[in-house]
């Protein structure tokens, strides 16, 4: 896969040889300007850091000492095969990245999104992810090598202002089930990852089987995305039976402005991405969704996303059959020219 992590990958194999060269050239004519630098750098430039791998390191502890952030590990890890993260081998560290759109020589990134609903010890709806089914696909992601994004992330890469991690994958679940909290939350922390929640307010708290504001509260703090999924969670695209267009009109407003306030209220946030209902939309449902001052609109359309997709048609699949074979090929994260 040519992704902008082969540039690195690129970088990784020609820095060492440059790194030779540059001491045979000390040899042959003095000093060329770099001279020892502290501890296991091996070697800095404005673009990218040579270090050479200790025991007991790991690439979140050389991303929050080169990066600043653990956060970014990822960086460096999709610029280094894994055989580097071991010890006294040379790690490149990435300083910048110029390629945010993640374009390469013969394709260009693109980003699933995985729709959910609700999640059982067994279960009788195709709406329903067994959790058994559901630990096997966070295993499958884990195990090779995919990342989970939220949706800040991947807003700023449709916006062409940062780079994500070449695999990565975002995990979305919809209404607002108890499942989300009781169910998918403890498996997705198991194996570290987290999602975006679309919830309809009207649903919080409302019985046994519902998410609470309090729920939302924690996921929060632990990393989850709260979005909006309207109030009622009502057709959007169309007037219902005997709602005259001026009714019509305020049923949206309140549907996907006042959801927003709700939210943004009650979990003190500002609120970006909102789930149009049955993925169905209109213009009119498109162009309140941006002045409510969502960001983002999430279909149920099928598809990946690549840095150009419009961020209020932004597609996801819904993972609604359990064999492993469909769900790995629901996962394309590079699409070629």
């Amino acid at each position: 896969m040519a992704l902008y992590g082969s540039h690195y990958g690129r970088a990784y194999r020609g820095v060492s040889l440059a790194l030779i060269g540059m001491a045979v050239l000390a040899g042959c004519a003095g000093p060329v300007g770099i001279g020892p630098l502290p501890g296991s750098t091996v070697y800095r430039s404005s673009e990218r850091v040579l270090h050479r791998f200790q025991p007991g390191e790991t690439p979140a502890m050389l991303a929050a000492k080169y990066l600043g952030d653990a956060g970014l590990a990822w960086m460096i890890e999709d610029a280094n095969p894994k055989a580097a993260f071991t010890p006294q081998q040379l790690v490149v560290v990435p300083l910048t990245i110029a390629n945010r759109a993640g374009i390469g020589e013969n394709g260009y990134q693109s980003v699933p999104i995985l729709c959910y609903h609700r999640f059982a010890k067994t279960c009788d709806s195709s709406l329903c992810m067994p959790a058994d089914i559901f630990e096997r696909q966070l295993r499958y992601l884990k195990t090779n090598g995919y990342r989970v994004i939220g949706a800040d992330a991947l807003l700023d890469f449709l916006q062409y202002r940062r780079a994500i991690p070449k695999k990565a994958v975002m995990i979305t679940m919809d209404d607002g089930y108890r499942s989300t909290f009781d169910v998918a939350y403890p498996l997705l922390k198991k194996y570290g990852f987290t999602a975006t929640l679309f919830i309809y307010t009207d649903y919080v708290g409302v019985s046994r089987q519902a998410i609470t504001w309090d729920q939302l509260r924690e996921l929060k703090r632990e990393g989850f995305t709260i979005g909006s999924h309207s109030i009622a969670h009502s057709d959007l695209s169309k007037p219902k039976n005997g709602e005259d267009r001026h009714a019509y009109m305020i049923r949206l407003q309140r549907e996907i402005i006042h959801s927003k306030q709700i939210i943004d209220k009650a979990l003190n946030q500002d609120t970006i991405a909102f789930a149009y209902p049955f993925g169905r939309r209109n213009p009119a449902v498109v162009s309140l969704s941006r002045q409510a001052g969502y960001q983002m609109g999430m279909t149920v359309d099928r598809g990946s996303n690549p840095f150009f997709a419009d961020p209020f048609t932004v597609r996801r699949d819904q993972i609604l059959k359990r064999d492993m074979g469909l769900f790995s090929a629901r996962l394309k994260t590079f699409t070629k020219f």
